[in-house]
């Protein structure tokens, strides 16, 4: 079973505890998905279900890095600003600030590679999802790995949550056990019934 690489320096509210079953929501602050559906009722299903299940916003960026920052996440969560599109959005619906709390865990993806552990972390976790890669003489093992490290040098920041687990956007959400296991995972557009019905199945 796949496992979950959760990593962040941050933790800007609450405090996230592993328990049993865990559900995590991977955003960014310029995202106006996010914010018009996904946060809200990632707030719904935290007030439903956080006595048996432990909940963590993980703030990230992948794109924008200019908006998608720690201080712009901080700012969200102790003044409600917004920022780049997901300002622009909330301001067509007749908001100038976030319109609603955000009850649960927050922190901020760890970004930038700044350690050997790290490059080797990102090499093996795009390694690990090539299912021929074992089965690569050495030499095409060591191009791969090449071509990996040329991959990540190229990008201004490198969101290592996001990156590891190749997620393939915001909003994502992971539903994980103590073990760090992916139980399930959803990506975009989703609705509150889906995952709290999955949520139901396991509590």
């Amino acid at each position: 079973m796949k496992k979950l690489e959760l990593h962040f320096d941050n933790q800007l509210q609450g405090e996230f505890e592993l328990k049993k079953l865990n559900l995590l929501l991977v955003f960014q602050v310029n995202c106006p998905g996010c914010f018009s559906y996904a946060l809200p009722f990632y707030n719904k299903l935290y007030n439903e279900f956080n006595s048996e299940i432990s909940f963590l916003a993980l703030s990230t960026v992948f794109e924008d890095f200019d908006k998608n920052t720690l201080e712009n996440t901080k700012e969200l969560i102790e003044r409600g600003t917004l920022v780049g599109e997901t300002k622009k959005f909330m301001k067509d619906q007749g908001f100038d600030k976030l319109p609603y709390s955000l009850d649960f865990p927050i922190a901020m993806d760890k970004i930038s590679i700044d350690s050997p552990e790290d490059i080797e972390k990102v090499i093996n976790g795009f390694s690990e999802t090539n299912f021929n890669f074992h089965q690569l003489s050495k030499a095409e093992r060591i191009n791969v790995r090449n071509r990996i490290v040329d991959y990540i040098k190229s990008l201004d920041k490198v969101a290592l949550t996001f990156t590891l687990n190749q997620l393939r956007g915001t909003p994502s959400f992971v539903l994980f056990n103590s073990e760090y296991e992916i139980l399930n995972d959803w990506f975009g557009h989703v609705s509150y019934d889906e995952i709290a019905n999955e949520l139901k199945q396991f509590v």
